[in-house]
């Protein structure tokens, strides 16, 4: 089998086209190359819709805990304290057996049962919580100058937040928000080892690795694989965030423009 037929065969198997079994014998190089690349299809898909979603709700916890709303701020106080104070394997094995409970009562939970759905509403919450503190400690940095400025020439309300405090606010805090991205695509390697069970073996890279590596008793083949795979995408999301961070900075001088840089979070 050339290697162009393993990725014919292999190159969509996370998805559940291609090949059903997994290889038992000959785990050549590109048979781990292209099942390991499978998989990451996977982690992209929670990577990207968990930052996505969460960036917003990341923006709504952080003018609530600035909020002199009480039960508003207390409510994105607990919420980050919870989903940052407990570790992200935990989450996911609690909230597969909560969704396994809610689905004994109602059809209309059973895809929360499943990786798909279930596991990209818990990224979706921590990537949130995460992010609002970020987002928090960046509104608390708006200069009161820009604030003051926008009250001189009337702006108040939705309009002064939209226009002057929310641009400012992703100014300073975009590059702690780039690391925090990163983290989130790396954590997406937990799902499959946590509760939620990957179906007919549809797993995600780590999954695959894991598995050569079982098969193989070597695993200084799959698993730097899957390291690769990740530095190319962390790269990426580097360069995105760059690029957006230079949108943000634009009508700044050169010297005062805040550069992203990648701080490895070393605990979660």
């Amino acid at each position: 089998m050339s290697c162009w037929d393993v990725v014919a065969d292999y190159g969509l198997r996370s998805l559940g086209i291609g090949e059903r079994l997994l290889p038992r014998d000959d785990f050549t190089v590109c048979k781990q190359v292209v099942l390991i690349g499978s998989g990451m299809i996977w982690n992209v898909y929670f990577g990207v819709l968990a930052l996505v979603s969460g960036f917003f709700l990341a923006t709504a916890v952080a003018v609530g805990k600035a909020s002199k709303i009480f039960w508003l701020r207390k409510l994105s106080e607990w919420f980050i304290f919870v989903f940052r104070g407990s570790p992200l394997f935990i989450q996911f094995f609690f909230a597969y057996f909560l969704f396994l409970s809610l689905k004994s009562l109602s059809p209309i939970f059973d895809p929360f049962s499943s990786a798909w759905l279930g596991a990209l509403v818990v990224l979706f919450l921590n990537t949130a919580a995460y992010s609002g503190e970020i987002f928090y400690g960046a509104l608390l940095s708006v200069p009161k100058g820009d604030i003051e400025a926008a009250d001189a020439y009337g702006f108040s309300g939705w309009p002064r937040f939209r226009k002057i405090v929310w641009p400012t606010m992703l100014r300073l805090a975009w590059p702690a928000y780039t690391n925090e991205a990163i983290f989130l695509f790396h954590a997406t390697t937990l799902v499959f080892f946590s509760g939620f069970p990957a179906w007919q073996q549809r797993g995600d890279a780590l999954y695959y690795a894991n598995y050569f590596a079982d098969k193989t008793f070597n695993p200084f083949v799959a698993y730097p694989i899957l390291a690769g795979y990740f530095i190319v995408l962390t790269l990426l999301v580097i360069a995105l965030f760059g690029a957006i961070n230079r949108r943000l900075n634009r009508h700044l001088p050169q010297a005062r423009q805040s550069r992203v840089r990648y701080r490895p979070n070393l605990m979660r």
